[in-house]
């Protein structure tokens, strides 16, 4: 499931500049902070971001190196190593 797109507002995000999507992908990293789980994190920064490549890239400016770490040791499994392709 987590590798299925199923739009999320891709179409809509499209259409937004680089910094409109910059800063809603700053309100995902706060809601991460307080709580929102990583694997939503992941998954709606790159719908937003366009790609994971562009996503990895925001998401490795809005965390620290330590928040990137400690957020992949939390999770187990398979969600632990695609958490990992985009914040290690």
């Amino acid at each position: 499931m987590f590798f299925q797109n199923n739009d999320l507002g891709a179409s809509e995000f499209s259409t937004w500049t680089e910094k409109r999507k910059r800063e809603e992908i700053a309100k995902l990293v706060e809601g991460y902070r307080n709580g929102l789980p990583v694997g939503i994190l992941c998954k709606m920064t790159e719908t937003i971001a366009g790609n994971r490549k562009k996503a990895r890239r925001h998401l490795h400016q809005l965390l620290s190196l330590d928040e990137r770490k400690a957020a992949a040791e939390k999770e187990t499994g398979g969600i632990q190593q695609i958490v990992k392709e985009y914040l290690i």
